[in-house]
């Protein structure tokens, strides 16, 4: 079997490397942030910083994905650089250090850039929540519990339900109020759903602000953002309202919002392990292939939902994900080599494929790509 360099689907696909903009690798980096695929975003932030190393944009993106992984060291050691030698007005280098220190438990350091963030931008975007911060670290030390006795404290209380304690401690301490926010973006996806619906059942003005908040931010994962939406309609908010989606943030209807979201189904699974499989077999993907393959079918999921088609024999909706994987990213394999692969009739696997790419449009953002692509070689 032939793909679009003339190699055989049992050799290694060999690309001849040129450099790319440094705006390509944030743009996947962010993508594969956004599947939980930290490792590889740090690939490709880092990358960033490699291309154009005199933006300290590039700097901080990589920072904050480091905060969020949790190497809170190696990336304030980057924010401490980036006002140091690049940019000292880049305020929000403060407040994360601040953060950072905190959850160190270093708290006289935390106060130190509470205070030098509320210097430097003192009607910032985040100046209420430091000042929330500082008036909480002002208090009688003793009474406040360390950070990492808090993250402990509210991990007990969502896994055990008690959202009534939940409500005590939120309505009392401002420090608390933001420790939970704070929480929202560094618990465990089990807890994160466990946060989220606490917010819809407190309601009220700032619960609804912490949902408007989290889904504009571009960091979090697809269903998450999902379920905020779903709790702010839940809420009684209608109208518009600001998401972040394809790389921007956007109106959405939220009174159009499905009321349901999918429950994961045994034979979804059993489609993109089966895909997955065949792939692996043939020797002649890069890891990142896998990773699109599963972004394609949890998107055409998620799409058609609640519609979603019936699955009888998994193997043809298997085919037909590989050949949208192929369609997307222009590789020369057709649906009759699939269909002996995975033994099942071509027209089957057209039938499928125009399901997927009649709900997801894989042939006008494959086309949009390459010629992005070669933009990108032309500018170089």
């Amino acid at each position: 079997m032939k793909d679009i360099r003339g190699k055989t689907r049992h050799q290694k696909q060999k690309v001849v490397p040129f450099e790319r903009e440094a705006e390509y690798y944030l743009h996947k980096g962010m993508s594969y942030y956004q599947r939980n695929l930290t490792g590889k975003a740090l690939v490709y932030f880092r990358k960033a910083t490699e291309v154009e190393p005199e933006n300290p944009v590039n700097h901080y993106n990589l920072a904050c994905l480091l905060s969020k992984m949790g190497r809170l060291s190696e990336a304030n050691n980057i924010f401490h650089f980036i006002v140091e030698n690049m940019d000292a007005s880049l305020s929000g280098c403060y407040f994360l250090l601040a953060i950072n220190y905190g959850l160190l438990e270093d708290m006289d350091r935390s106060r130190e850039y509470l205070l030098r963030y509320l210097q430097a931008d003192p009607e910032g975007e985040m100046a209420l929540e430091a000042a929330e911060l500082l008036e909480a670290l002002a208090g009688d030390p003793g009474c406040l519990p360390s950070y990492s006795e808090k993250d402990r404290m509210m991990e007990k209380l969502l896994s055990t339900g008690d959202s009534e304690e939940l409500r005590r401690l939120y309505s009392g301490s401002a420090g608390f109020r933001r420790a939970l926010q704070n929480r929202l973006y560094h618990c465990s996806d089990e807890l994160k759903e466990e946060l989220l619906r606490f917010y819809g059942k407190l309601g009220g003005e700032e619960a609804s602000r912490v949902l408007h908040q989290f889904i504009k931010n571009p960091w979090i994962k697809e269903r998450f953002r999902q379920l905020a939406l779903l709790e702010l309609k839940k809420l009684g908010e209608t109208g518009s309202v600001q998401v972040f989606m394809e790389g921007e943030v956007r109106e959405v209807d939220l009174e159009k919002y499905p009321v349901k979201t999918p429950v994961w189904r045994k034979e979804w699974q059993m489609v993109i392990d089966c895909t997955i499989a065949n792939m692996r077999r043939s020797q002649c993907y890069d890891e990142g292939f896998f990773d699109d393959a599963q972004a394609i079918w949890l998107d055409f999921i998620n799409t058609v939902y609640p519609d979603v088609p019936r699955i009888t024999k998994c193997e043809t909706w298997a085919a037909a994900l590989e050949y949208s994987l192929a369609r997307f990213h222009f590789l020369g394999i057709t649906q009759k080599e699939l269909a002996r692969e995975y033994g099942i009739s071509a027209a089957s696997i057209s039938n499928r494929f125009r399901a997927i790419n009649g709900a997801l449009d894989i042939d006008r953002k494959a086309y949009h790509n390459m010629m992005t692509y070669i933009n990108i070689r032309r500018d170089n």
